[in-house]
């Protein structure tokens, strides 16, 4: 069955604009018809087509369906955005079909992008939790400068990846399973050593996500692969 994004379904019942569009245009789905919506916050709606006119459909919710979270925390990704929008986008995608809460695009000292189109990155957040079969959609921050970001109150735990020598356990080895975790990602030449020095003195932890030198939007879905996983 498909699924729709009707983020305002317990106070308006019908479709936004670009959801009725596909159910009706494409999907050539009418008046009787039974659909699956979610408003991302935690509840799927068994749902009939109470009425299609025009570019407007209606529904009439037959059934709440409550969707317990798959993991007990909040997962937190920062990561500067890579040059290239497409390699954004499709870590936006992944991340989502695995699994994590919140995600923070960071202006660092060599970003290579200053500005995101937070819009664009929306959508793909609502079509991977409808392709995933998720009910809470993650929470997409505006652009964050880095000295601004490290210095907000984080419960649980907080991590830095970085590329320079140290001490740097694997973050599967210091994770705490049912803890919050915020992890920072830098851009391709990495953050300076200067906002490495500010992130430790706010209590960020130095982790390794393993031997190989991963690109920006790698080394952050393995970050989120390890918090998910760690976590069921």
């Amino acid at each position: 069955m498909h699924v729709f994004y009707t983020p305002d379904i317990l106070v308006k019942n019908e479709l936004p604009d670009e959801e009725a569009q596909h159910c009706l245009r494409v999907l050539r789905l009418s008046q009787g018809d039974e659909i699956m919506l979610t408003d991302g916050k935690g509840s799927f709606y068994k749902a009939e087509i109470s009425l299609a006119t025009g570019k407007k459909c209606f529904v009439s919710i037959i059934e709440t369906i409550p969707q317990e979270k798959f993991w007990p925390c909040h997962l937190h990704i920062a990561m500067a955005p890579t040059k290239n929008m497409d390699r954004n986008e499709w870590f936006a995608e992944k991340a989502t079909e695995i699994g994590f809460d919140e995600l923070t695009f960071l202006n660092c000292r060599f970003s290579e992008r200053k500005v995101i189109k937070a819009e664009r990155i929306e959508k793909i957040l609502v079509s991977a939790i409808k392709q995933s079969l998720k009910a809470n959609l993650p929470v997409l921050n505006e652009m964050t400068d880095f000295d601004k970001f490290i210095s907000r109150d984080f419960p649980g735990q907080k991590f830095i990846a970085h590329c320079y020598e140290g001490e740097k356990p694997l973050l599967k080895d210091v994770l705490r399973k049912g803890e919050d975790a915020v992890v920072l990602i830098g851009p391709e030449g990495d953050f300076s050593p200067e906002e490495v020095e500010k992130a430790l003195s706010k209590g960020f932890q130095p982790i390794s996500l393993g031997k190989s030198r991963l690109r920006t939007e790698t080394a952050a879905l393995v970050a989120c692969h390890t918090m998910n996983l760690m976590n069921q």
